[in-house]
């Protein structure tokens, strides 16, 4: 199992410490999101300041860029990193491509698939020359001159995860992804009894098996020097659960401990604006479920033992900040 440490800056020109610290620290891979600045930008900052750290993003959105697009960036970004780069692919949510980014919505599922397939067939055309056709329901592609493709690199093979909470998504990594990024709105019981299970199934119909496919689960984890400390994040922490929670693309999570009804009232709660009650609706058994909690010296070991035959790498949902307790984590889980 692998450590990774994920980031979520005030500013892109962060990424470049923050990766040469959880460098220093041992992590093996070095996350960012896209939330309120590119991801790509942040990768290739983080590339040139580091030299031997995986570099991902957790996650940059498919359905906002042509596959073309997605190709040019992520070989770029390999070629200039040595080949460390592991991308990240993910849908959102039917709002924000509409009405965030005025794109149009269509199955997310079966779209992911062919984003991936596409993507794989443009790195085809440009390392071994062949003729560029890929035709699907959602894209097609034929054009390619040599003016116009990058050519080979020495790390032609990027892995690409995609992150799923649903089966169906779920079925889409096994079938034709390296990896499964797994929402932080899980638990043990999700992860075991849903998730894994659908990976398995759509490895086995695409003739692939379920060890083809990485597991890397982000996770909420309440940490801290001392019980007032843990105290204070577990108590944010639970706000957070109510906002994931309140998506009813995630209702599924909830449906699984009986607790679909909750999902709908915070739903309700975040439609009418009432952020501040939505946590109340979070009792201390959900939270127990959907996180793990401990010291700096002891997060690490936690996090082994809760994932163990479960999840490949593990992240703390908690951003990297580089503060040296991270250290502690890192030593914790290695030992």
């Amino acid at each position: 199992m692998k450590l990774d440490a994920e980031v979520a800056v005030n500013s892109p020109a962060e990424a470049a410490e923050l990766a040469r610290k959880a460098e220093d620290f041992g992590f093996d891979c070095f996350w960012v999101n896209e939330t309120k600045h590119d991801p790509f930008v942040q990768i290739a900052l983080a590339s040139a300041a580091t030299k031997g750290i995986g570099l991902g993003t957790s996650i940059a959105l498919a359905f906002t860029r042509s596959p073309t697009t997605l190709a040019y960036t992520s070989w770029d970004l390999q070629d200039a990193s040595g080949g460390r780069l592991i991308l990240g692919l993910g849908s959102q949510v039917k709002g924000h491509i509409e009405r965030r980014f005025g794109m149009k919505w269509e199955a997310p599922s079966p779209k992911m698939k062919e984003v991936i397939l596409a993507l794989r067939t443009v790195w085809k055309s440009w390392q071994d020359g062949s003729k560029l056709a890929f035709d699907g329901k959602f894209f097609h592609l034929d054009l390619m001159t040599p003016f116009f493709s990058p050519g080979p690199i020495d790390h032609p093979d990027i892995p690409v995860y995609i992150a799923g909470v649903n089966q169906g998504m779920c079925r889409v990594a096994g079938a034709v992804a390296d990896g499964l990024h797994v929402h932080p709105l899980h638990t043990v019981k999700y992860l075991r009894e849903v998730i894994r299970p659908a990976i398995a199934a759509g490895a086995a119909r695409a003739g692939r098996k379920m060890e083809d496919v990485t597991v890397a689960a982000s996770v909420f984890g309440a940490v801290g020097d001392n019980r007032s400390e843990i105290e204070n994040v577990r108590e944010a922490l639970r706000g957070q659960v109510a906002f994931y929670a309140s998506t009813r693309s995630y209702r599924k999570v909830m449906e699984l401990h009986g607790w679909g009804d909750v999902c709908d009232r915070l739903h309700e709660l975040s439609a009418k604006g009432e952020w501040r009650r939505m946590a109340s609706e979070i009792t201390d058994d959900m939270l127990e479920a959907f996180l793990v909690q401990g010291s700096w010296k002891e997060m690490g070991a936690t996090l082994r033992e809760r994932y163990d035959g479960l999840a490949d790498r593990v992240r703390m949902y908690l951003p990297f900040d580089g503060g040296e307790k991270w250290r502690d984590l890192v030593r914790s889980f290695k030992a």
